[in-house]
């Protein structure tokens, strides 16, 4: 019994990502003059976001024991990660707070399906929000020639491991934050996504020389050096420790326990109070 559902919840989540991707397709294909526009903007953008530290890196070889190389492989996994965040959680539910504060959740809690369901797959939008995810792979693969790395399948998965629990980090930062907008709808809502796009802002810069305190402020209460630069360090191998490579996916857990009970705790106060105000806005990025 316990087989046959997990069975079809995977078949459910399955046919409800090939859905939102058709959907996100058509949206992207019924006019070729704003799809041109929109994939041009989005390329101008991110190419914009990373040009400054790019160029830093390239006129003194590098930003501090990071050579240029390893600069732009720093940039690429930062790309990466932000793009898997755009993918898969779009129309407000990488920024839950939008949802909550505006009184949104309803929408979601009447569906016909379990609201981890929901979130997991509402927000898919594979082709639209691909746009960083081209160039993010491209730098990833240049700085590894460029490095003259050995590429191996351990280090692959490794990679990839740590790719997903960068994600899985600013994920539950911005559940921890955004679930406050159970208690304050719109002061949350304001913090929340402020502190989830300094984070954003922050993520492609090494962080090598900045002093314990601060350093370790940017690896817990603003967790930036997770997203990008302590997974960069250990894949690239300037972390001597060879376990290094799992304390990004080990921070990644422990993130997302808190998330979950600050959210858990925030439903319950919201079936008691339910919502304080609403907006037509809530489901819109």
């Amino acid at each position: 019994m316990a087989d046959n559902t997990r069975t079809n919840t995977l078949q459910r989540l399955l046919r409800l990502w090939g859905l939102y991707a058709r959907m996100d397709l058509l949206w992207m294909l019924r006019d070729g003059r704003q799809f041109a526009i929109y994939a041009l903007s989005d390329l101008i953008t991110n190419i914009g976001s990373v040009t400054a530290v790019l160029l830093l890196a390239a006129r003194f070889a590098g930003i501090g024991p990071w050579n240029e190389w390893q600069v732009v492989f720093l940039l690429g996994y930062a790309m990466v990660v932000n793009a898997s965040m755009n993918m898969l959680f779009q129309y407000n539910v990488l920024h839950i707070s939008r949802r909550i504060g505006r009184g949104q959740m309803d929408h979601t809690l009447i569906q016909p399906q379990p609201l981890w369901m929901a979130l997991v797959t509402e927000g898919f939008m594979p082709v639209s929000g691909s746009a960083m995810l081209w160039p993010g792979l491209g730098l990833l693969i240049w700085a590894l020639v460029r490095l003259q790395m050995t590429v191996t399948i351990g280090w692959l998965a490794a990679a990839a491991l740590n790719l997903a629990a960068s994600a899985l980090v600013m994920l539950s930062f911005s559940f921890i934050w955004g679930s406050l907008a159970f208690w304050a709808p719109r002061a949350a809502e304001e913090i929340s996504s402020a502190a989830v796009d300094l984070v954003s802002q922050l993520k492609g810069f090494p962080l090598d020389a900045l002093g314990p305190v601060l350093l370790g402020g940017l690896l817990t209460v603003l967790p930036v050096g997770f997203v990008a630069w302590y997974p960069a360090r250990c894949l690239l191998g300037l972390e001597a420790r060879p376990w290094a490579v799992l304390v990004t996916p080990l921070a990644a857990l422990l993130f997302a326990v808190l998330a979950a009970f600050v959210f858990w705790r925030g439903m319950k106060h919201y079936a008691n109070v339910g919502s304080q105000r609403y907006s037509a806005f809530g489901h819109r990025s």
